[in-house]
């Protein structure tokens, strides 16, 4: 399932959404400069690799320092391919501008940056001795769903859902769409604990944890009640 937009209408202009988007396309832009090696370097200088801090002989040994915390923050505007970078933008760009709306700008940009220390710290944990670079905005865009979730349950997300060559394009509830979404994230992350691959492959976790965490932690920074945030036109359309 491809989401291609929601139907909420927002009501201010989501600046510092756009402005995390344009911020990791600019660190992109950057990494793509570099040469191969450095860019490895660049990605465990920055990345967040579990075992720089769970294991001291090895980091020292590869040239890391324990007491450098900055990848649980860093990583989440790292990526690793061009594929990585577009959808995790697009899914901030459909889910981020509605979030931002209802916590108002700068609550959103300390919400994201928490759900994306959240999400790095649930990796950690459930990775703990993984010696693989995790970088990604995933586990902050998590966040911001998690919130999403619980703040526009009715809502609709327009999804392009291909069956063969042919594109069909359906209005899932967000209910729906993000609950099919967590539920594939925990199925995930367990079959990866079971098949012990915690060092490779997608941050299955780190999603879970941004994703709890906005769930619960939205109640902090929202501002107004879905009544008073829109008008009684939309909130009928929308949230009944």
């Amino acid at each position: 399932m491809i989401p291609i937009r929601d139907i909420i209408p927002r009501r201010d202009f989501p600046f510092v959404n756009y402005s995390i988007i344009v911020i990791n396309i600019l660190i992109f832009l950057y990494e793509v400069s570099l040469p191969e090696g450095l860019l490895n370097d660049f990605f465990y200088l920055f990345g967040l690799v579990p075992a720089r801090f769970s294991h001291p002989e090895w980091a020292y040994f590869n040239g890391l320092y324990i007491d450098n915390y900055w990848p649980f923050f860093t990583n989440m505007f790292l990526h690793g391919s061009w594929f990585h970078l577009i959808s995790n933008i697009w899914t901030l760009f459909i889910f981020g501008d509605n979030v931002e709306d209802r916590l108002g700008h700068f609550k959103y940009l300390i919400f994201y940056i928490l759900s994306g220390l959240a999400a790095s710290i649930t990796h950690f944990i459930f990775n703990i001795d993984s010696t693989i670079p995790a970088i990604g905005a995933s586990g902050a865009i998590a966040g911001v769903m998690g919130a999403y979730l619980i703040m526009f349950p009715y809502s609709r997300i327009v999804t392009l859902i291909p069956i063969f060559i042919i594109p069909f394009f359906i209005e899932i509830p967000a209910i729906i769409y993000l609950g099919i979404w967590f539920y594939t994230q925990i199925v995930s992350g367990t079959f990866s604990l079971m098949a012990n691959q915690n060092a490779a492959g997608i941050a299955w976790w780190a999603h879970i944890g941004g994703f709890v965490f906005g769930m619960i932690a939205h109640i902090i920074f929202k501002k107004k009640k879905y009544r008073d945030f829109y008008p009684d036109e939309i909130y009928l359309k929308y949230f009944r």
